[in-house]
């Protein structure tokens, strides 16, 4: 891994709401310094990101302006940035076969319901993408947190599994 920034890449089958709160999260949440960069990806991504997650982040003084859904090949490539963290963010991502990583990141399955699912009014769908956006932050804290230098690879992912349980 990378001693200075390590890569992260949220995975999801659409690629409009969960994954690309996570990438919109973590380099918000870092933006000055941070160790960490975020990318987001899908296995059959939508081609435009959910308005409601761009509302959202938007309310959250989340820049938006740079994110785009995006198919998981990109980050397969040989020009592509390499990945220390691969976290998959819904069921169906986790299940099925994903590309071989170049350096074997450390992987966890961090699965949320999937808000752009959500039936029912306004308010119902809102509080849904509100949900996942808060459960996001709370595992990104815990995963911005982990004392990377002291913990090996199996403590390490032993730890991102758990964030994912959270």
């Amino acid at each position: 891994m990378n001693p200075n920034i390590y890569n992260v890449l949220f995975l999801c089958t659409g690629n409009s709401a969960r994954s690309i709160m996570g990438e919109a999260l973590l380099n918000h949440m870092l933006r000055h310094g941070g160790r960490f960069r975020g990318f987001s990806a899908g296995s059959h991504p939508k081609g435009q990101i959910h308005p409601l997650t761009l509302k959202l982040l938007s309310e959250h003084q989340v820049p938006v302006g740079t994110l785009r859904s995006k198919h998981w090949d990109e980050f397969a490539r040989a020009d592509a940035p390499r990945m220390d963290f691969v976290f998959t963010v819904c069921d169906q991502a986790a299940g099925e076969s994903c590309p071989l990583w170049p350096g074997q990141p450390v992987t966890a399955h961090w699965g949320l319901p999937d808000p752009a699912a959500c039936a029912g009014d306004e308010a119902t769908r809102v509080r849904a993408f509100r949900d996942t956006l808060t459960a996001l932050r709370r595992r990104l804290e815990l995963f911005i947190a982990l004392p990377l230098e002291k913990l090996d690879r199996l403590a390490l992912q032993r730890r991102v599994v758990e964030i994912g349980r959270s």
